[in-house]
């Protein structure tokens, strides 16, 4: 299993509980597949540097987790199909650390 790190942005429109619902789901697909989710760090509501379909805004959330291949997979997979996700980023923390 390898460590990664996932950047994504949440529509602004939703309110805290569907928020913090889609959140917990999307992590538990990591979860499903025998990873573990190692950190969150939500960094709130911030403003876009420029329009993203009419949006201005969006909800960062930045999450570390260690899992494999076929769960990275999944996971990104589902985060592209949600509508409620504007954009993500993901990078492999192993390859920082030099593993």
């Amino acid at each position: 299993m390898k460590q990664y790190e996932t950047m994504y942005i949440i529509k602004s429109n939703l309110d805290d509980a569907a928020r913090a619902a889609l959140v917990e789901q999307m992590h538990g697909i990591i979860t499903n597949y025998g990873g573990t989710i190692d950190n969150v760090d939500d960094w709130g509501m911030r403003d876009f540097a420029y329009e993203i379909d009419d949006m201005t805004k969006g909800y960062y959330v930045v999450v570390t987790y260690t899992v494999d291949v076929d769960g990275l997979n999944e996971f990104v997979r589902l985060m592209k199909l949600n509508n409620d996700v504007v954009r993500l980023m993901t990078i492999s923390t192993d390859e920082k650390k030099g593993k």
